[in-house]
């Protein structure tokens, strides 16, 4: 079953997006704290803490502008 995934986001003074919030299908999750980001080769990744207890790793396609859940 494939999840769908959608990510709210804050765009600080550099118009850099730091995501706050995600759905995963119709689950909501406020973004703790974003512990670790890095950019790929054509991605951007972001680990996050929820307030569901859980860490994810979150993609986004600069080109797209879609966001996924990273496989590890």
């Amino acid at each position: 079953m494939a999840v769908s995934v959608h990510v709210e986001c804050y765009a600080g003074y550099r118009g850099e997006e730091t995501p706050r919030r995600i759905y995963l299908n119709d689950r909501r999750i406020e973004v703790v704290a974003v512990s670790d980001r890095w950019l790929g080769p054509d991605h951007r990744y972001f680990k996050v803490e929820g307030d569901d207890g859980h860490c994810y790793v979150l993609r986004h396609d600069s080109e797209t502008l879609q966001w996924a859940l990273a496989t590890t």
